[in-house]
């Protein structure tokens, strides 16, 4: 008869694939723009530079494919995707319909310990914003919007905003390094949870809405700019 397993804790795997890590850093220079829309990532180049075999690096590819960030195509193996701009206008119409439902519904579960989280990532979303630490502020942004909805507990919908925002968020970045000032957005983001403070729901969503639709709009003139001229972040 098998013995019960002392300690569970032991089962849990904590390091991550190699795949996964490969993933994880060819994604981030995808976010920051080392490697652009449309550029063929070469496996057998990646393979050296990463000092590993095709195998790990083509599983990679295939998790960024999945991902949206990658797209593979016949005879010329894995290419940054670039999403059409009316395809980025819905995928902002998207975050507004779904998180502003999300927060209807977090507001009035809110505790004081919910908001003094959302406070902390403000200030160090804040910080980076002043350190012009594009790749921190990209994540503090998501994470900043993901603790105001977490409340709700409604985790199907909060996934499939994630999934959104990975196809965003490299557009948001660059939105960033285009933008002389990019503070506004902190500003919003301190009313918005202000509003949520107050337990004030349809204030809060109201403003969220704008927030997201005000980006939208300010997102795709600076991507049409890059688009048309990508040395301009040379």
């Amino acid at each position: 008869m098998a013995q019960p397993i002392a300690n569970k804790n032991s089962l849990k795997i904590t390091r991550k694939s190699l795949p996964e890590t490969l993933a994880e850093s060819i994604r981030e220079r995808i976010l920051s723009g080392e490697f652009r829309e449309g550029e063929a990532l070469i496996q057998e180049s990646l393979a050296d530079e990463y000092a590993v075999s095709r195998m790990p690096v083509r599983e990679a590819l295939r998790q960024l494919e999945a991902s949206g960030l990658v797209e593979m195509k016949n005879h010329k193996g894995a290419v940054v995707t670039s999403v059409p701009l009316d395809q980025i206008a819905e995928l902002f119409d998207l975050r507004a319909t779904l998180e502003c439902n999300l927060l209807q519904h977090a507001v009035p579960l809110m505790t004081p310990a919910s908001i003094t989280h959302a406070r902390s990532i403000l200030l160090d979303l804040e910080s980076a914003y002043e350190r012009k630490d594009v790749a921190a502020w990209g994540t503090l942004n998501w994470e900043l919007h993901r603790s105001l909805y977490e409340p709700a507990g409604r985790i199907q919908t909060l996934s499939i905003i994630q999934g959104i925002n990975v196809q965003i968020d490299r557009y948001i970045r660059l939105q960033l390094l285009l933008s002389e000032d990019f503070s506004h957005a902190d500003e919003e983001h301190f009313h918005i949870i202000e509003a949520c403070a107050e337990g004030k729901v349809d204030e809060a969503v109201d403003l969220l809405r704008a927030h997201i639709l005000g980006t939208k709009s300010s997102l795709l003139e600076a991507i049409k700019e890059y688009r048309a001229n990508p040395a301009i972040l040379q």
